[in-house]
């Protein structure tokens, strides 16, 4: 039986849609495989935990942390300088802003952390480092931020695992200065120093003394 030339258009127009029906489907498919990577966006928070570049290796380890940078926060002078900050003299605090992603650890869990990498305890500053800008600080975008960290420290005061009541601060955030090129990974980048610094400080030694098994180490 010969086919007339409507048939052949019939045929030709049902083998186009049933393709362009495949294309939307896999366009369809493809899109909602990644609307979860687009619904995921990533959120900051900034930690005070005296030598930033402890505070720094201490959250790259932390599953779900994207990004830190060290930096200067808390004062009044604009783009600070280590030499400045380390004065005393700028209201600075070192400082280290995290980006992390809240899919896969939340704020109170990146506050929970850190109180257990420092000693936050000591008025005066961390572990050898003494002065203001290396006193410990949280720095808060908003009153639900804030009322975490608060909720944070009334848990640990009422705990009873530290010897003295905590002075960490909580501040509302302001501009933060990353710190010069050289401080950003010095751990990475200067790990023998970075080593010898670390345990020459008396870091870890207390923190497991006033944490016990509580303390975060790595």
């Amino acid at each position: 039986m010969r086919r007339t030339q409507a048939t052949y258009i019939a045929l030709i127009a049902g083998t186009a849609a049933a393709a362009a029906g495949f294309v939307w489907s896999a366009m369809a498919e493809q899109s909602a495989g990644e609307a979860p990577a687009e619904a995921s966006r990533l959120e900051t928070a900034v930690f005070a935990g005296g030598c930033f570049w402890c505070t720094e290796a201490d959250f790259d380890k932390v599953e779900g942390v994207v990004s830190t940078i060290s930096g200067y926060t808390g004062g009044d002078l604009e783009e600070p300088t280590y030499k400045q900050v380390t004065g005393g003299d700028t209201g600075h605090y070192e400082a280290v802003k995290i980006s992390y992603d809240p899919a896969k650890v939340s704020y109170e869990e990146l506050v929970d952390y850190y109180f257990r990498t420092i000693d936050p305890t000591d008025p005066a500053g961390q572990f050898c480092d003494k002065g203001s800008s290396y006193r410990t600080a949280i720095f808060v975008d908003d009153a639900e931020e804030r009322e975490t960290v608060e909720e944070s420290i009334e848990t640990i005061e009422t705990s009873g695992v530290l010897p003295n009541r905590v002075v960490t601060k909580v501040i509302d955030a302001s501009e933060f200065w990353p710190a010069e090129s050289y401080h950003q990974n010095y751990y990475r980048t200067n790990p023998i120093r970075y080593k010898f610094y670390r345990e020459g400080c008396g870091r870890d030694d207390r923190l497991k003394k006033i944490w016990g098994d509580k303390a975060a180490i790595n």
